[in-house]
């Protein structure tokens, strides 16, 4: 049953990731289709990401106190009529508002996926669960470009919304089966509080990343960036008194060295499928396919990691070295034939920095802390990826792909020494009963 059960969770991951990116090939067909203006294209590929990333905590904690099983079908719902809205969208502000409402439905569905993996398996069960979790995860944005892009170009970008239709509703019918005796959760009231603190700060954060650097880093950018992190500050001095946080900061502690990793290795990820892309498309004259399509030996080096490392030896800080390796030679070598060989290993270093830390992370926490280990390994790989397209993006864009190259391969080498060295984690006990005080 767990495992049936993580199959669906798995496969509604799948849709939520991809989406993040399905539209990337569809610049020129929206602007011409919907006379969308360069500052509406940029909102609504950002709308996506920015509600995603403002309320994945929120949903963390719905999951925990109202059944996870309950917030995946309403996520689900939610997220396949959106989806619906997008595809049949008249105009770009309306896109824009469905694509807003499709990030904050992924946000209530995909944290389920870590806390019931947290609950429901444990010793090599888990960290199978954990490499197939991790394998989604960073592999279903680099997917939803292939497929964008190939339904963008054989049916139009209509079609790479609407496809969420059928598929989220076969999904809804047979995850409803399977989630009807999942616990109800604690029931316990949510933290209004703490979520209009910490999503007013994450929004603070995030709409300056996801929009400074194509409105030239205008004056607000700065001020929005350090009310943001004073925000956070904020919040995190609010929830310290309070019986039932919205996030039990308790946790950071024991997260902390692998959510370092793990947002190093994100960032460089999306820095990295950032910079290449345009280098491909606007250097060497790959069509968005072409260049999508560049990035699947990468794909299957993660993938053959993600689902083996637990038969290899403890790989520590290889994993992020392999990966800001990758990213030098390509810049130094220039592309060729044996760049899909380096892009192999920089796929497979990606997940030898990922997926064992996730694993030892979320065994390094009890049970009733899924939720908190669930909210800031998903939020942590989301902000540093918008931190990273920022910061290394703007590299690329000013100095070219070996300015970008060395970005990179300066955080990865910031992820190997937080990962190293990296002991297996403790086992912990088991998860309270539902309902049970922390």
């Amino acid at each position: 049953m767990p495992w049936r059960l993580l199959t669906l969770l798995l496969i509604g991951q799948l849709l939520a990731s991809m989406d993040a990116s399905i539209l990337t090939v569809a610049t020129p067909v929206l602007q011409d289709e919907l006379n969308a203006s360069p500052t509406m294209l940029q909102a609504i590929f950002a709308a996506y990401t920015f509600t995603f990333g403002v309320l994945v905590v929120t949903g963390a904690r719905l999951g925990d106190d109202r059944g996870h099983g309950n917030m995946f079908l309403a996520g689900l719902a939610g997220f396949t009529a959106s989806s619906l809205l997008c595809g049949l969208a008249p105009s770009a502000p309306v896109l824009l508002a469905g694509r807003l409402v499709q990030g904050a439905c992924g946000a209530l569905m995909t944290p389920q996926t870590l806390q019931v993996i947290q609950r429901r398996f444990d010793g090599d069960g888990r960290a199978k669960a954990v490499g197939l979790y991790s394998l989604i995860l960073s592999v279903g944005v680099l997917v939803g470009q292939l497929v964008g892009g190939v339904i963008v170009t054989t049916a139009g970008w209509r079609w790479a919304l609407l496809i969420n239709v059928p598929a989220g509703s076969a999904l809804f019918v047979a995850a409803y089966r399977a989630l009807r005796t999942e616990p109800p959760g604690r029931g316990q009231r949510l933290d209004v509080a703490g979520v209009v603190l910490l999503s007013g700060a994450m929004a603070l954060l995030l709409v300056p990343l996801l929009l400074g650097r194509e409105q030239g880093w205008p004056a607000w950018i700065w001020p929005s960036l350090v009310a943001g992190a004073a925000g956070l500050a904020l919040f995190a001095r609010v929830e310290r008194g309070r019986t039932a946080p919205l996030l039990d900061l308790t946790v950071l502690p024991q997260v902390a060295r692998g959510l370092i990793t793990v947002a190093g290795v994100m960032g460089s990820y999306g820095a990295l499928l950032f910079s290449l892309t345009l280098h491909l498309q606007d250097d060497l004259g790959y069509s968005p396919l072409e260049a999508g399509l560049a990035f699947a030996p990468y794909a299957a080096g993660f993938a053959t990691i993600s689902l083996t490392w637990r038969r290899l030896p403890a790989l520590g800080p290889a994993g992020p070295l392999a990966l800001g390796t990758g990213a030098l030679l390509i810049a130094a070598l220039g592309w060729s034939p044996l760049s899909e060989l380096v892009l192999f290993v920089a796929g497979a270093g990606h997940a030898a920095g990922f997926s064992p830390i996730v694993a030892a992370t979320v065994a390094n926490v009890r049970a009733e802390h899924a939720p908190e280990a669930s909210a800031l390994l998903t939020t942590g790989a989301l902000l540093a990826q918008a931190v990273a397209i920022a910061t290394l993006g703007s590299l690329y864009l000013a100095w070219g792909l070996t300015a970008s190259a060395i970005g990179i391969a300066a955080v990865c080498a910031v992820a190997a020494l937080s990962a190293s060295p990296w002991r297996a984690a403790r086992p912990v006990a088991p998860a309270q009963p539902a309902g049970a005080r922390r």
